[in-house]
């Protein structure tokens, strides 16, 4: 993908000066200041907080302009440069190490995205004169950008059809395979779950895969909740839940941004992507509470509520993971609001069969500030999945523990032998923050890369 216009190159430019200061620091920078320049501090009443921008006046109108850090490791403490800042080419005035300068253009490439398929920006992001940027930082920019692009594009243009077609893509630019089960093919080659929830669309429910490494690599399975638009089915959402419902592709977004981000990177690793891509939409052939679905697996579901659907798409997509005998398998969904409700917004929830793979990505999370934060698989809480008619339900009457319920739904389609982990991520932001636009956002995706490279013991 582009970039976002964040960088500028270097010759032939005069960029501005940019300082970077934290408050252990600020002191010190400032006695090395000129008196008017302390002063305009002073009036400012500029104290380092981190994520603040201040502009510093000179002879000739703006000399340069400083930013409060806090983490120099984290991407997010260099997100809000590229808005706040008046456009134009800046430069940072000292040297950085290694790992803080990969951080810097990480999140200045991370903030200078904006959302522009349908309007143009509003302003020009400040552009950086960088250092070279390694492939790797470009990659995670593009990743995360990715992630974003795809959530926001609304459903008209984001449907199963055109979510296909971007894999497609990636798959001829990286020298994949794709395999696309759609329709009435569904039933025919035992996804019925998936035909189940997209049967009532117009557009058709399709499963889309992707192959990419050599035979001998480790093979990862990664799968992605598709649903690219959800009104919830028969069990209709309110007007205020449905609002924002073209981010229920999230889980998909992250998975493609990932496999995407691996091929690019060409990490030796066998790679399956699987996306049960389908629209919940209301209509004489809509799946019903009550009706009891098949799966592939053979479990039998009663369908409780029409919106718990991601689990029930899901659930045939891990299933046929797991037939692949792969190493590792991950899947990513903007699953429940009880997450929401648990964690807030910018903190995904992470379950995992396997304490290991748990351990690294919380371990990896830490390490690249993107966290994730670990909940149970309390099994006992199955008892809230019981169903009379059928071997499971998809949902049920109590209200308590609902995303522990659903990463328990969907660990019964996944062998006990087969390390598992499941992030229910929002991949949303509400509203407009510092280096953060509302709309689409990459959650746990350049931990869950860190920790596939330390699992499989591959070079940084």
């Amino acid at each position: 993908m582009t970039l976002p216009d964040g960088f500028a190159a270097a010759p032939g430019l005069q960029p501005r000066p940019l300082h970077l200061v934290d408050r252990a620091g600020f002191d010190a920078w400032r006695q090395r200041q000129s008196p008017a320049t302390q002063q305009w501090l002073a009036a400012h009443g500029f104290d380092a907080t981190p994520g603040t921008v201040l502009a510093l006046p000179g002879d000739a109108g703006l000399a340069g302009a400083v930013l409060a850090i806090g983490d120099r490791l984290d991407p997010w403490s260099y997100a809000p440069a590229p808005m706040a800042l008046p456009a134009g080419d800046w430069q940072v005035e000292g040297a950085l190490d290694a790992d803080a300068r990969r951080a810097l253009h990480l999140g200045w490439g991370i903030g200078a995205y904006r959302y522009a398929r349908f309007r143009t920006a509003p302003r020009p992001p400040a552009r950086l004169v960088p250092e070279a940027i390694d492939d790797e930082t470009r990659a995670l920019i593009a990743a995360c950008v990715r992630v974003r692009e795809l959530v926001n594009t609304p459903t008209e243009h984001m449907g199963p059809e055109q979510l296909e077609q971007v894999v497609r893509g990636i798959a001829h630019r990286h020298g994949a395979t794709i395999d696309v089960v759609c329709g009435d093919e569904l039933l025919a080659r035992n996804f019925p779950a998936i035909h189940a929830v997209g049967r009532a669309s117009h557009r058709a429910p399709r499963l889309i895969a992707l192959h990419w490494g050599e035979a001998s690599a480790p093979h990862v399975a990664i799968v992605g909740k598709g649903v690219c638009f959800d009104t919830g089915g028969l069990n209709i959402k309110v007007g205020e839940g449905m609002r924002n419902m073209k981010k229920d592709m999230g889980g998909a977004a992250h998975a493609i941004a990932l496999a995407e981000l691996i091929m690019a990177r060409r990490l030796p690793l066998r790679i399956t992507l699987l996306v049960p891509a389908v629209e919940n939409a209301i209509g004489p052939e809509s799946y019903r509470p009550g009706e009891v679905i098949a799966t592939r697996k053979g479990i039998h579901v009663e369908i409780d509520n029409t919106d718990a659907e991601g689990r029930v798409v899901l659930c045939d997509a891990l299933a046929y993971a797991s037939e692949q005998s792969p190493q590792l398998l991950l899947d990513f969904a903007t699953l429940t609001g009880a997450a929401r409700t648990a964690l807030g917004p910018d903190l995904p929830a992470l379950y995992a069969n396997d304490d290991a793979v748990a351990a690294q990505w919380l371990d990896a999370g830490l390490h690249t500030r993107d966290p994730v934060w670990r909940m149970p698989l309390w099994r006992p809480y199955l008892r809230y999945l019981t169903s009379n008619v059928a071997d499971i339900a998809n949902s049920g009457p109590s209200k308590m523990a609902g995303s522990i319920t659903a990463a328990l739904y969907l660990e019964c389609f996944v062998p006990a032998s087969l390390p598992w982990a499941h992030l229910d991520v929002y991949a949303w932001n509400d509203s407009d923050r510092p280096g953060k636009p509302a709309g689409g956002e990459a959650q746990g995706l350049r931990a869950v890369y860190a920790m596939l490279k330390a699992r499989f013991g591959i070079a940084a």
